[in-house]
């Protein structure tokens, strides 16, 4: 088994429901999940679009690479993700992303881990570091903190009523 980390955003409709009920169909095939509070960001790439909201969410899974991905993706599906629809870093209902799947580094067509944007997002960085300050990059071997640290200030700001979220589980 191997921890996976993912990354999370909403800022369509009601973003706290959207993240809580992935976070909660995360928990049917990841063990051990554990969620960093919500983070308020603004937009990054595509500017005209409300806030979103960021969380990673780590877990261990048997799963593989792909089979996780597609799994995650029927998660987006059902809480109403259309990307056939949405503008590429578009706004959305839920986006879930493989942020790191073990140590593993893998480069393939429909699959890039770790995931190629990370490094340059403070949205993904500071809950991933609120997790687990001492995670290091698989290809570099440097601490992710390090490349928190570089970044400029992006307008993430931590949702002060927020709490960590955990899935429930039915055993």
């Amino acid at each position: 088994m191997d921890t996976v980390w993912l990354g999370l955003g909403s800022n369509l409709g009601d973003r706290e429901s959207f993240m809580a009920k992935a976070i909660s169909r995360l928990g049917a095939f990841l063990y051990d999940g554990r969620s960093s509070r919500l983070w308020r960001s603004k937009a990054l790439y595509v500017t005209d679009q409300p806030d979103f909201l960021n969380a990673v969410y780590s877990g261990w899974t048997a799963m593989e690479p792909l089979d996780l991905l597609a799994a995650i993706q029927g998660i987006e599906l059902e809480l109403g993700r259309d990307r056939s629809a949405v503008q590429p870093k578009g706004a959305r209902t839920i986006d879930i992303d493989i942020l790191l799947y073990g140590r593993r580094i893998i480069a393939g067509e429909n699959l890039v881990i770790p995931h190629p944007g990370m490094k340059e997002r403070q949205f993904v960085l500071l809950p991933l570091a609120e997790l687990d300050p001492s995670l290091t990059d698989p290809v570099s071997g440097r601490l992710f903190t390090d490349f928190l640290a570089e970044l400029p200030p992006q307008g993430i700001t931590l949702m002060v009523h927020t709490y960590m979220m955990h899935p429930i589980r039915d055993e």
